[in-house]
């Protein structure tokens, strides 16, 4: 009789010390791909507003269950440090990083409604104590995320604290202040000649799909609800991209009510023909969890199993991961979905009664589940006839995609290690003093100098 976690049985009990050692998983597969988590706990410090749906808490509450399943046995656990300045001018524009950098509830009383509006502040983008320093630090996670890929250190790299697709260059939007994403893919490409974005988020990856509209180095890819209303109003099947990145956007628009074996048949029918023709070399999958069922804001019927059935299809192709969260506004379920979309990545199988140790026990009643039922609640407008015309329209589009375009690439810059400047003046200044004449030395106060990047 199984007796995952600890759990008692009908004919034996374990004693605590037992209980305490015992994973609350199980293996699957004993060539586990390397996977990396990056976390830094003060991100979920942050508060949109009493009223606004983006809790940053639900980040504490999946950490939680992460810890209470003794996932992070299986995995490389890293405390990245925020994003800098310069790093967010890869992409967005220098009068909007001041604006962020600047901004705070007292000051922006002062501000005319036409400063406001034309850095698109209001009810989904309000200004909040810290908006900057929140930004940089889930912006800095996946950074690091897409540094450790690079460097051939992790396969699949987590950061559930990104995945903000809305951001655009020069504005918030959608909750979204900087696009941490459009910064991982631009660091990813030094490197890597195709990028795959794939995002399952309720809503279009629209500050994605814009960055990178006109080049044939990222496919995005987006399923999410359409109907020409619904936030933020793109992601029409017939936005397929411009000039070089023609047929390089692909989006899947969905009604209402989509269910589980719809949603995957569909997914996998997109996804396989999409990998072998593009070619990646890397994939980013944004997994935004308010395509669940029961979300505050949400309106598909998809249980956790069949969300995270799209991330274990992705990961089968063995391409490496970049792996970011996303929206998600009912927070137990959000935490429920990447808690066990972590283990899908680390080829575990977790018991699907949540530990009862953990301070959050609560927030999971009532029935302690890992799987709550989500489906069912709204009727499912995707009849199969439209689906398949979608699918059609898609693997037409498929037809007149280069195959694995090739491109040039440009020289490396040295700087992916994620050191500051500061920090590699410092190295430079340490070198030069030394006496030793041996390489190592100056590795070792490389590696000594990372005091923002700790393996923990």
């Amino acid at each position: 009789m199984s007796n995952i976690g600890g759990h008692d049985t009908a004919t034996f009990s374990t004693d605590v010390k037992t209980t305490e050692r015992t994973p609350f998983y199980e293996s699957i597969s004993s060539k586990s791909p390397n996977v990396s988590y990056h976390f830094n706990p003060d991100v979920s410090k942050y508060h949109f507003g009493p009223h606004h749906p983006m809790k940053p808490f639900r980040l504490k509450l999946t950490d939680h269950l992460m810890l209470s399943y003794k996932l992070y046995e299986k995995m490389d656990l890293y405390a990245p440090r925020r994003a800098t300045k310069d790093e967010f001018l890869e992409f967005h524009s220098d009068d909007y990083v001041n604006f962020l950098q600047s901004v705070t509830p007292e000051n922006s009383q002062k501000l005319t409604n036409q400063i406001l509006a034309q850095f698109n502040i209001g009810d989904d983008c309000p200004i909040f104590d810290g908006m900057y320093d929140y930004s940089a630090i889930y912006s800095g996670a996946s950074l690091d995320a897409s540094r450790k890929l690079i460097a051939g250190m992790s396969d699949i790299a987590i950061n559930w604290s990104g995945g903000l697709h809305h951001a655009k260059k020069s504005e918030p939007s959608g909750f979204c202040y900087v696009n941490d994403i459009v910064l991982s893919i631009l660091n990813l490409l030094r490197v890597h000649p195709r990028i795959m974005y794939i995002d399952i988020d309720l809503h279009h990856g629209d500050g994605v799909q814009e960055a990178f509209f006109l080049t044939d180095r990222v496919m995005t890819v987006s399923f999410h609800m359409y109907n020409g209303e619904f936030f933020p109003g793109t992601g029409s099947i017939d936005e397929i991209g411009l000039q070089k990145g023609k047929n390089y956007a692909v989006n899947v628009p969905l009604k209402d009510g989509i269910d589980d074996d719809s949603y995957i048949r569909l997914f996998k029918s997109i996804i396989e023909p999409l990998i072998v023709k593009f070619q990646p070399s890397c994939i980013v999958q944004q997994c935004g969890a308010d395509s669940l069922g029961y979300d505050r804001l949400g309106c598909f019927n998809l249980n956790i199993r069949a969300h995270g059935e799209c991330v274990k299809f992705v990961k089968s192709f063995g391409i490496p991961m970049l792996v970011l969260g996303g929206g998600g506004y009912t927070p137990r379920n959000v935490s429920r979905l990447w808690c066990y979309e972590t283990s899908v990545l680390n080829d575990v199988t977790l018991d699907p009664k949540i530990p009862n140790f953990i301070p959050t026990y609560d927030w999971f009643g009532p029935d302690y589940s890992l799987h709550p039922q989500l489906d069912g609640r709204l009727e499912n407008k995707n009849s199969r006839k439209y689906l398949e015309s979608v699918k059609q329209e898609i693997l037409e589009q498929l037809r007149y995609l280069n195959y694995a375009p090739s491109v040039q690439m440009q020289e490396i810059p040295p700087d992916i290690t994620g050191l500051t400047q500061e920090e590699e003046d410092l190295i430079k200044e340490l070198n030069e003093n030394s006496d030793e004449p041996d390489e190592r030395s100056s590795q070792k106060i490389k590696d000594e100098s990372r005091t923002t990047e700790l393996a923990l």
